[in-house]
């Protein structure tokens, strides 16, 4: 590839996975099936708790059963992008999750964040459209979930 269209393919994985949050924390959160290809991946191996979606139906299904009175913001950094060939390309990004529950709208008070980790993502280029092709979930820091009364 050349160093041109090697900087536009990095760019255009990298805005996947910050459309991904974007999606899950202020869009409709069934919605990031659309990013993945027809036969993509997500899962949190263990030590996590093993879950696993795959196919787009699934990841709509898994994504879309989020509770509305679940409020997340997500903080992503540390995006690195290796293109691994024209058409494949992998990710690690790190992430840090405020969330709580029982959330009705309005302000809720600022805590801790109740998870920090990391995204092991590849990338296809399908139709000239980089997806993602995996989404490996890595959480080294997680706890519950605040519950808020508001």
């Amino acid at each position: 590839m050349d160093p041109l269209e090697q900087l536009l393919s990095e760019r255009a994985c990298e805005r996947l996975i910050l459309d991904f949050v974007h999606r899950l924390d202020l869009c409709e959160p069934a919605s990031v099936a659309e990013l993945f290809t027809e036969d993509g991946r997500w899962e949190w191996p263990p030590p996590g708790d093993g879950r696993r979606s795959e196919g787009r139906e699934a990841l709509r299904a898994y994504f879309g059963a989020r509770p509305a009175d679940k409020l997340s913001r997500r903080i992503m950094s540390n995006i690195r992008v290796t293109v691994t060939s024209p058409e494949t390309a992998e990710a690690t990004s790190y992430f840090t999750t405020y969330r709580v529950e029982g959330w009705t709208g309005g302000m809720v008070p600022a805590g801790p964040p109740v998870q920090v980790g990391h995204y092991e993502d590849t990338f296809r280029r399908v139709d000239g459209r980089w997806l993602l092709a995996s989404r490996t979930l890595h959480l080294p820091f997680g706890g519950p979930t605040p519950r808020v009364d508001n």
